[in-house]
């Protein structure tokens, strides 16, 4: 994928945490997707704790069937520091690289991490979607921000999640009786969809199989690179 540059990733937290400012005006949280959606992407970031090397996986799946089309990966020393809310200045740079070895154009990505369920309205998968410019959509496996009612625990039960009075996405069941997902958008889709679209790629597990495939595939990646050292 060719993936014009959209800011330099040398920025103070104080910087960073401004720019999100900036760029969360520039999220879309309309459906600009295609009609129908053929080809997922999967992303997802694998390392040690602690550790600096970041290994990147992004996988392709076609819908409705769920089969890998295409797959990439990218290694990385990640030096930038942990801090709560700016989690994207650390995954995001080689999670792109791998994006830019693709050789498939997805019609939508999933990301493990939030979209807008984030304090600035700018979490991982929206800034991913600005740089893409492509629908993403959020599939957080924990709370950053927001509250939501209890759900029931079959498969499909959703919540309104909420932040400040504002709906920022779903608390969402893709199994039952396996813990929700926090599912927002990204950028290019509204909340609806976006929760519609993860049940459609749900393949069983509690992850949908697009970031679950992805998931796999950046551990297998840290793991072999570990028996190497």
């Amino acid at each position: 994928m060719n993936i014009p540059d959209l800011h330099p990733w040398n920025l103070t937290p104080k910087e960073a945490i401004e720019l999100q400012r900036e760029l969360a005006d520039r999220i879309v949280l309309e459906n600009r997707l295609s009609n129908p959606v053929r080809r997922v992407a999967g992303a997802d970031v694998s390392y040690r704790r602690h550790g600096t090397r970041f290994h990147a996986a992004v996988v392709v799946l076609s819908l409705p069937d769920l089969v890998v089309v295409d797959q990439a990966s990218a290694i990385a020393e990640v030096r930038y520091p942990y801090v709560p809310g700016l989690l994207s200045f650390r995954e995001l740079p080689v999670l792109l690289e791998a994006f830019r070895r693709l050789q498939t154009i997805p019609d939508l990505v999933l990301v493990d991490g939030q979209g807008i369920a984030h304090p600035r309205r700018f979490g991982l998968a929206s800034h991913l979607g600005l740089w893409l410019e492509l629908p993403t959509v959020g599939c957080a496996k924990s709370r950053l921000v927001g509250d939501a009612a209890e759900i029931g625990r079959e498969r499909g039960a959703s919540r309104p999640l909420r932040d400040k009075g504002e709906v920022i996405g779903r608390l969402l069941r893709t199994r039952t009786g396996v813990k929700p997902l926090y599912v927002s958008p990204g950028h290019l889709v509204d909340t609806p969809t976006a929760a519609e679209l993860v049940l459609t790629c749900g393949g069983g597990y509690r992850l949908p199989e697009p970031t679950r495939q992805a998931h796999l595939l950046s551990n297998r990646l840290r793991q072999e690179a570990a028996t190497r050292l």
